[in-house]
């Protein structure tokens, strides 16, 4: 992604995030249908599952969904052969989802490419110590992050009525910090790949928390733009499974899937932004920042 065509971005971005939020509402139309007049045509759909929705898989395709998160039908672990004929040759929908899938890079991957980029306290990847100066950034903002949820913890511990719930509380607020500390250091991460990934994700904290300065004021809507998307896509699959219950129960879908369990096991585990909404439980108050350094590089340059 460059940095010029960032409002064009954001555009499709919410103009996508509309369609989701659209297409959920069509729902509604399917429970004005009582339960018998679905079971009526109901198994004439069989063996047909959502599994075949060839639009949505390039959907999440698109986005850069891992094949490793993906949930299987149940008797068949590939969503691949799902959208083959019954023979197993290839049909129209399944050549149209394996073009998708050599269809690189991603959204996500797009994303945190640019991301890479991002100036972290003045600091660039191509400059001399931008690791020394990300990772001292990160430890300042630890530091800070430690100290609001060490104040945090105090005002409800002390409000706990015995030594077991202040207890308890304690240990939840010191898991808070040591999670915090090892999603921005990528300890879970390869090692050839944890700088890498512990920059994107300390430029996704820099600009949520210094999403006032100029330079930032395109990522930052980009940021929002990718949570709104997700969160469509995420209530239009929850939508979906609360349609199918009220309509039919929690009975095995057509296709032999596992029918509303399915749907609601996708609407928890199908999240390709995972690291965006990660962040917001490390946010700290505006006044508890680190301070800023190297403010000139995202203010606006005046030419002569």
């Amino acid at each position: 992604m460059r940095e010029q065509s960032l409002s064009d971005a954001v555009r499709g971005i919410r103009r996508t995030a509309l369609l989701f939020d659209q297409v959920a509402h069509h729902f509604r139309l399917m429970e004005t249908m009582t339960t018998r007049d679905y079971l009526g045509f109901r198994d004439k759909l069989s063996p047909a599952s959502g599994f075949q929705s060839a639009q949505l898989r390039e959907i999440e395709i698109i986005m850069g969904l891992k094949v490793d998160d993906r949930i299987p039908l149940g008797h068949d672990n590939s969503y691949l052969r799902a959208l083959r004929y019954p023979d197993g040759r290839p049909s129209p929908a399944s050549k149209r989802v394996e073009a998708r899938l050599k269809d690189v890079p991603t959204l996500l991957e797009s994303i945190n490419e640019w991301l890479h980029r991002t100036p972290i306290q003045g600091s660039t990847p191509e400059q001399e110590g931008d690791t020394e100066n990300v990772r001292r950034f990160v430890e300042n903002y630890l530091k800070a992050q430690a100290i609001e949820a060490e104040e945090a913890m105090i005002l409800v511990r002390d409000s706990a009525p015995g030594e077991a719930d202040r207890r308890r509380i304690e240990e939840r607020y010191k898991q808070e910090r040591v999670k915090a500390r090892e999603f921005l250091l990528a300890e879970e991460v390869p090692e050839e790949d944890r700088l890498r990934v512990a920059r994107v994700r300390a430029a996704l904290l820099f600009i949520e928390s210094y999403r006032e300065l100029p330079l930032l004021a395109w990522p930052r809507e980009v940021l929002d733009g990718l949570v709104e998307l997700e969160q469509a896509f995420v209530i239009f699959r929850q939508r979906h499974a609360r349609m199918v219950e009220r309509v039919i129960g929690r009975r095995t879908g057509t296709g032999g899937s596992a029918g509303v369990d399915y749907l609601e096991q996708t609407a928890l585990r199908y999240r390709v932004f995972r690291e965006l909404w990660a962040v917001r439980t490390l946010m700290i108050r505006k006044t508890a920042l680190p301070p800023l350094r190297g403010p000139d590089v995202y203010g606006f340059v005046a030419k002569e």
